[in-house]
């Protein structure tokens, strides 16, 4: 019992937080991906061009489109290699953005669906239709944030945590609360036949979900696989361009690190690359 009501949990957490990568800034790094990859900016994609922007830190505001450049307000001259990377650059994050939109709704999707499961098999009653209901309108407005923000060309990292993570934590510690009920209830009971009828929902469900589950995350990890190799473009062309912002220091839209530093970042002090 104890164990497969664990499996069944971890699973939901696991699939709650697959699609989207680190927690800290919601970095990106799948195997085909050279390295992790986040951004600082808030990012707004419309037909005028890219806008970046960002309440702290220097600079604030980027604007690119065409090939061309505003950085804080004031346009820069660039380069015409500078101004074909900015141009590809631009088109590049123009078709990344519905795929990442895709891919955070069916993860969303598929967490929710998972959690529908759990309550399908350990709810009861008036607490069962009270949950479904309360999971159906949960997803449906992180499916409508999604479509809202980055799904129409708005991506905030702050907004996605909230979208993501603060929209189904409540739900997960309810359905929590509601397996460790019910499995306390069928034990202080007294009554073997309880307790058994609930092992056999448990056992069911942890083998219908590691299937379902295992099939559904291996699709999307294809297709988060399959965006690695336009963010290892996007990282090669911002290291290939000579475009420097008005302290000299070379313009980053995007934060390239080695795939171990986030393990060791807690851990060790942080070490600076000379230039």
């Amino acid at each position: 019992m104890r164990h497969s009501l664990i499996a069944g949990t971890v699973a939901i957490g696991l699939v709650l937080a697959a699609p989207m990568g680190q927690a800290k800034g919601f970095n990106f790094s799948t195997d085909t991906c050279k390295h992790d990859y986040s951004t600082a900016y808030d990012v707004d994609v419309t037909a005028d061009g890219l806008s970046f922007h960002r309440k702290d830190g220097i600079p604030g505001r980027v604007f690119l489109h065409d090939g061309s450049l505003r950085v804080d307000g004031k346009d820069i001259a660039v380069s015409r290699s500078d101004a074909d990377a900015l141009r590809r650059y631009e088109d590049g994050v123009r078709r990344l953005m519905p795929q990442i939109a895709s891919i955070a709704r069916d993860g969303v999707e598929m967490g929710f669906s998972a959690m529908t499961s759990v309550t399908l098999t350990f709810a009861e009653g008036d607490q069962r239709a009270g949950m479904l209901e309360k999971l159906k309108r949960k997803q449906a407005e992180a499916l409508r944030e999604i479509d809202e923000g980055i799904g129409s060309g708005h991506w905030s990292s702050d907004r996605m945590t909230e979208t993501v993570a603060g929209s189904v934590s409540d739900s997960v510690g309810e359905l929590v609360g509601s397996v460790t009920s019910s499995a306390v209830t069928a034990a202080l009971s007294g009554d073997s036949s309880k307790v058994a009828a609930l092992q056999a929902r448990a056992e069911s469900l942890d083998k219908a979900m590691d299937r379902e589950m295992d099939k559904r995350s291996k699709g999307l990890e294809a297709r988060a696989n399959a965006i690695c190799p336009q963010l290892n473009d996007l990282a090669d062309l911002q290291r290939g361009w000579g475009v420097r912002t008005a302290n000299g220091k070379p313009l980053e839209l995007m934060t390239i690190k080695p795939k171990e530093s986030h393990d060791h970042d807690e851990d060790e002090p942080k070490k600076v690359a000379s230039s």
